[in-house]
C-alpha cells in the first residue's frame, strides 16, 4: 500500500495516467483514506485545468509558457 510521501511522489505520473494497474489501485486506495493526500490530489488536477483552460484561451506573457512547461513539464499544458 502507498503511503504519503509515494503517493505525493508519484501524484504527478498518476494524473498523466503513467503508472501500472496495480500502482494506480495502490495510489486510489491511499487517496480514499488519506484526507491530506486527496487535497493535494484535488489541488493538482484543478491546477491542470486552470493552467490548461488559461493556457489556450487568454493572452500570455512572452515566455510564460516555456517557463511553465521548465516548471511543470508539457504534460499540463496538454502541448506535448
Amino acid at each position: 500500500m502507498a503511503d504519503c510521501q509515494e503517493t505525493l511522489n508519484e501524484l504527478e505520473r498518476y494524473l498523466d495516467s503513467e503508472l501500472s494497474d496495480t500502482r494506480v489501485a495502490e495510489i486510489i486506495g491511499h487517496l480514499k483514506g488519506c484526507t491530506d493526500c486527496q487535497g493535494a490530489y484535488e489541488f493538482h488536477a484543478d491546477l491542470r485545468i486552470v493552467i490548461k483552460t488559461k493556457a489556450q484561451n487568454e493572452e500570455l506573457p512572452d515566455g510564460f509558457l516555456d517557463r511553465l512547461r521548465d516548471c511543470l513539464g508539457d504534460d499540463v499544458l496538454g502541448t506535448n
